[in-house]
């Protein structure tokens, strides 16, 4: 509901549930607690994907479809915009690591000749999230490993026939 609607409102979100809103607000004091709760469970996904994926000792190729594959199905099971957690600094600083994270594997990709190395410094880290983003919302009836393919295909293949 909240990706669809960020401002929606602890009763309609109990409702969706089929619960009260005082149930909410016993586990939840405030909205903003029930976001942060999201954001939080949201993160830890990222996390658990980046280390399910290996990017560090896994074979790159595996590594980045794995990567992908894990984190289309993060965005689709939390389509919210982690953006707006970015002023908690703990979270933020996680978000970081993550992020560095994932960098160095693409410069690992890079080194190992998946990615080509004459790119501007942070394309492939600035493309590689929004086509997941793109595939995680335009083709939701593509599995994850399906919408991976799509993903990886477009991020080492471009569009054009050659």
């Amino acid at each position: 509901m909240l990706a669809a609607d960020p401002a929606a409102s602890i009763a309609s979100i109990a409702s969706e549930a089929g619960v009260d809103r005082r149930t909410v607000y016993r586990r939840f004091a405030s909205r903003e607690d029930l976001l942060a709760a999201i954001y939080e469970s949201r993160l830890t996904a990222i996390e658990h994907a980046i280390e399910d994926a290996r990017l560090r000792e896994a074979p790159v190729a595996v590594a980045l479809h794995r990567y992908v594959e894990n984190i289309i199905a993060v965005n689709r099971t939390w389509p919210v915009d982690l953006a707006r957690m970015l002023a908690d600094d703990a979270i933020r600083r996680r978000r970081d690591a993550s992020v560095r994270e994932v960098d160095a594997f693409l410069r690992r990709a890079t080194d190992e000749g998946l990615l080509r190395p004459a790119l501007p410094e942070g394309w492939a880290s600035a493309l590689l999230p929004q086509l997941m983003h793109l595939v995680s919302r335009q083709l939701p009836e593509l599995s994850p490993g399906q919408a991976a393919d799509v993903v990886v295909d477009t991020l080492l293949n471009g569009l054009g026939t050659s």
